[in-house]
């Protein structure tokens, strides 16, 4: 389903006014090659706003993810979501967990994804959403850079990650297994990357480009998405994550919590 050329753009929200702990990642790619460009900014206006419009560009962007609690309406939160319930139970202990939006750092995260959501809403020309559960007639989803990393892991225990490292090793064990570009060639097929994921050093730019590349699963239409009416957390391809990942989904779903597009469904029984 993904269209021959275009982009995606990915946002690593931060809060800081006075350190560029905000990144933007742009992934674009035609027939032959897959490319992205990474930019800091600080948390505030008119800094936002300009490195956003700078990286994201005139052509239209097939989808834009969002490191930060988003629900329909862009509205505060306040709340633990679905959302953040469904990658906490069974598998905090392997990959880590979100925040709750509930939490103080939540609050203020969700007020700062939600500006960031609006800018990109305002300023740049994002596409129709095409996908299901959707919180915006607009191309927008939320990202989680640590859980969309660690579900594609065997065994991340084995990492001994904590808190404060856990999306760098991950990132890192990812860069040494191929896993960028097995998930690269899975949803773009048949392009060359033209640079790799290992020049990306910075822990706020790899966290954008995860974004990115959580707006390209949505773009593709191949995708899980785990939440509710407050808001969807979107991961990787159903068929690529680890069988431990799904067992742990699977067992935490309820009323509609795991959400995998019907054609990956068909697709995986044979049926298409």
């Amino acid at each position: 389903m993904i269209p021959a050329a275009g982009a995606v753009l990915g946002i690593d929200v931060g809060c800081s006014p006075v350190r560029r702990s905000s990144a933007i990642c742009r992934i674009a790619w035609n027939v032959h090659e897959v490319s992205w460009r990474v930019a800091r900014f600080r948390a505030v206006e008119a800094e936002r706003t300009e490195t956003i419009i700078a990286v994201a560009g005139d052509a239209t962007l097939a989808c834009a993810a969002f490191d930060g609690p988003l629900r329909p309406g862009f509205g505060a939160i306040g709340r633990y979501r679905t959302a953040e319930r469904m990658l906490t139970r069974r598998l905090a202990r392997r990959i880590g967990k979100p925040g709750a939006s509930s939490a103080p750092v939540g609050v203020l995260l969700n007020a700062h994804a939600n500006a960031c959501a609006r800018t990109v809403l305002q300023h740049c020309t994002l596409a129709r959403a095409a996908h299901a559960k959707q919180i915006d007639d607009k191309a927008v989803v939320e990202a989680f850079p640590s859980s969309f990393l660690g579900m594609m892991i065997d065994d991340p225990s084995m990492l001994a990650a904590r808190r404060h490292n856990r999306s760098d090793l991950f990132f890192l064990h990812w860069c040494g297994r191929g896993i960028f570009d097995r998930l690269i060639g899975h949803l773009l097929p048949r392009r060359e990357p033209l640079q790799s994921p290992t020049a990306l050093t910075n822990h706020d730019d790899r966290a954008a480009f995860i974004c990115a590349l959580t707006a390209l699963c949505v773009a593709a239409n191949d995708y899980t998405a785990v939440g509710d009416h407050d808001g969807w957390i979107i991961l990787p391809p159903y068929a690529l994550l680890q069988p431990w990942a799904r067992d742990d989904l699977e067992a935490n779903a309820r009323d509609g919590a795991l959400q995998v597009p019907a054609a990956v469904l068909f697709r995986s029984a044979g049926i298409m």
